[in-house]
């Protein structure tokens, strides 16, 4: 490990970069930590915690000895992660702004910052590891399998990995608490953040509504017949169940109502009761695709891959054409959602990823 080399790191007013900041100090390294302020609203309903989190930063800078500075993206994430989430809801999708902002931001500017105060390295708390070898840079999955983040980094580039560090790799996440909580860091027990940062704890179809016009129109089931009526497409998911506001209807069983389809073209939200095999999907096709480190080598080839974060690896058959692909799985997959990423893995490595387009029922 080289020593007195400069790391910055970037701190949210968590716990994991807190202890990833910690942990480098004690491995010899300059360390200096950055926050990012990424979303700015006005008046009492803003719904980013900026104010608080960076008072954590600083208690834990102080705790620990290192400076700390912030930095400002505000408009490039407008440009850049919140233009393109308001386009692909437009566009019926469901989009996944944490994996853009990986992307465009933390790997984009903020690392350009960092190399500008000096930086040696750049580091983040997620939970993944990485490893270099010469000008080749390979994703690895944590260790802490539950808390894997590498589906969120699948559009980063070579390039941008190039001197990445992620000191929390090999650690579980009760870990780095113990950690946090052993070396009296202020962060040992706050609670992880969940959700998109700029939508925060409000609710997500009246921050929606302030952006987008919504276009009521009709719910249609299996056959053919109006069964209600939806607020807008945006505001619905494949596979979705609650918000529909269908129970009680005459000859209603008690089973579950879910989102099948949405039909942008006529604004029409097609749903099924009880059976779910609409949702199940045999391919889909993906654009976009960053691979880690390199394309493959063959057109074609098996691995495991991911259509959300919180899903399993699934077997599936990849066929390449440039960076499109169409994906044949092994089984066939419920809900597979245009908008979010479909991720690829071979053991412990993540191949990348792209956008899902299309399915093929």
């Amino acid at each position: 490990m080289d020593k007195q080399k400069t790391v910055v790191v970037g701190m949210s007013g968590g716990v994991d970069s807190s202890v990833a900041a910690l942990l480098l100090k004690e491995q010899g390294y300059n360390v200096i930590g950055l926050y990012m302020v990424n979303w700015e609203e006005e008046g009492e309903n803003g719904c980013c915690t900026a104010e608080a989190d960076y008072e954590d930063v600083k208690r834990v800078a102080n705790k620990i000895g290192i400076p700390y500075y912030t930095v400002n993206f505000a408009k490039e994430y407008a440009d850049r992660v919140f233009s393109y989430f308001l386009e692909e809801y437009n566009r019926g999708r469901t989009p996944n702004p944490d994996v853009l902002c990986n992307r465009e931001i933390k790997f984009g500017p903020f690392k350009q910052h960092a190399l500008a105060l000096g930086a040696d390295y750049i580091a983040t708390g997620h939970y993944c590891d990485i490893l270099h070898e010469g000008e080749r840079h390979y994703l690895l999955k944590a260790a802490d399998e539950g808390k894997d983040q590498t589906y969120f980094l699948n559009q980063v580039s070579q390039k941008q990995f190039e001197n990445v560090l992620f000191p929390l790799g090999r650690l579980q996440k009760h870990e780095v608490r113990e950690i946090a909580a052993k070396n009296g860091l202020s962060t040992a027990e706050k609670k992880d953040s969940t959700g998109i940062c700029f939508i925060g704890e409000r609710n997500f179809r009246n921050f929606l509504k302030t952006y987008l016009p919504a276009r009521p129109g009709k719910i249609v089931n299996e056959a053919g017949e109006t069964v209600g009526e939806h607020i807008g497409l945006m505001y619905y998911t494949l596979g979705q169940r609650k918000g529909l506001n269908l129970g009680g209807r005459k000859g209603d069983d008690g089973g579950r109502w879910f989102v099948v389809e949405k039909d942008l073209e006529n604004n029409i939200l097609r749903v099924s009761h009880g059976d779910e095999s609409p949702l199940y999907s045999v391919s889909c096709t993906v654009s976009g695709i960053n691979w880690i480190p390199r394309p493959p080598e063959k057109e074609e080839f098996c691995c495991n891959a991911k259509f959300r974060y919180r899903q399993g690896e699934q077997g599936v058959r990849v066929k390449c054409n440039g960076d499109f692909a169409e994906v044949i799985f092994n089984e066939p997959q419920r809900a597979v959602t245009p908008g979010q990423y479909a991720v690829f893995y071979e053991g412990q490595k993540c191949l990348g990823g792209g956008v899902i387009e299309e399915v093929r029922k």
